[in-house]
């Protein structure tokens, strides 16, 4: 159903408000140099700092702007049940093709807790749900076992998984059946992930270089692992310079560098990456041929 390179999309904002027309301009090129898919409202497009309009007209846009070319997957996570199931419903409205569901943050729920989480979103979702497994920010890590679980729903279909374990690929292929689709969360590690039987990445470099991404996700399910491994040389101090500040900062300036006019502007509390992180950014960018 998702495959290949999807990058999560970051949010253009200047004087304050998201800026339509770069927003439009950054879509027609993602889809231009091959994205498989687009994740707009993720965490690399600053959501938790959206309003709930300019949530729901963020997703309209790529909606609008996709056209049907490539699948939508709106970000809708909550540490509420009630609220994501709202956002859910909203994305839905405005033609996501799917919706991207984070374990809840802040609160810890149990194993039960989650899984009655995401069983009660399935249940009230018109459109498919990908899972959005990231402990390092949630606290909460939804188990092999857990996910076994809520995987029986008809409408969770997929995972994205960022706890930095490739094993969990294997246990999670074995629980959930070798159709259930397994996305890399971490750029870094896309190469193993997909080795182990992933299918692609929701990617925050292919924000920066989506060609390299996507040819990077081709070689590998060409089975051109050669080929793959040399751009994952290519691109990897790019996948570590954008997480050298907190992203999507970095992430931001590399953008300033490689498309006309991109603004840069962070919503608090994220503030401009270091002079150190753009640094690396530039030399990354230099590495990877991209500048």
């Amino acid at each position: 159903m998702f495959f290949g390179s999807i990058p999560a999309l970051v949010t253009p904002f200047s004087g304050g408000r998201v800026v339509e027309d770069t927003f439009r301009e950054f879509v027609e090129w993602q889809i231009a140099e091959g994205s498989n898919a687009l994740v707009p409202c993720g965490t690399t497009g600053e959501s938790a700092t959206l309003s709930r309009h300019e949530h729901r007209e963020v997703i309209d846009h790529a909606v609008q702007i996709a056209n049907g070319r490539v699948p939508v997957i709106a970000g809708c996570g909550s540490y509420s049940t009630a609220a994501a199931i709202e956002l859910v419903r909203a994305a839905a409205d405005v033609g996501a093709d799917a919706v991207l569901v984070v374990v809840p943050y802040y609160n810890k729920p149990s194993q039960a807790g989650l899984v009655a989480h995401f069983t009660a979103i399935a249940d009230a979702s018109p459109v498919p749900i990908v899972v959005y497994n990231v402990p390092s920010r949630t606290v909460a890590d939804i188990s092999v076992e857990s996910l076994k679980e809520v995987a029986k729903h008809p409408r969770i279909v997929a995972i994205k998984d960022a706890t930095g374990n490739l094993a969990r690929v294997s246990a999670q292929r074995l629980a959930c059946g070798e159709d259930f689709v397994q996305l890399s969360g971490n750029d870094d590690m896309a190469l193993g992930f997909n080795a182990m039987g992933g299918v692609g990445c929701i990617s925050v470099t292919a924000n920066v270089a989506p060609r390299l991404c996507s040819d990077f996700q081709k070689a590998m399910r060409e089975g051109r692992w050669d080929d793959a491994v040399k751009l994952q040389d290519r691109l990897y101090p790019l996948h570590a310079a954008l997480f050298s500040d907190a992203s999507p900062g970095p992430t931001k300036y590399a953008l300033t560098r490689v498309r006309n006019d991109f603004p840069a502007d962070l919503r608090l509390p994220l503030v401009d990456p270091s002079e150190a992180s753009k640094r690396a950014v530039d030399a990354a960018l230099e590495h990877a041929g991209l500048i």
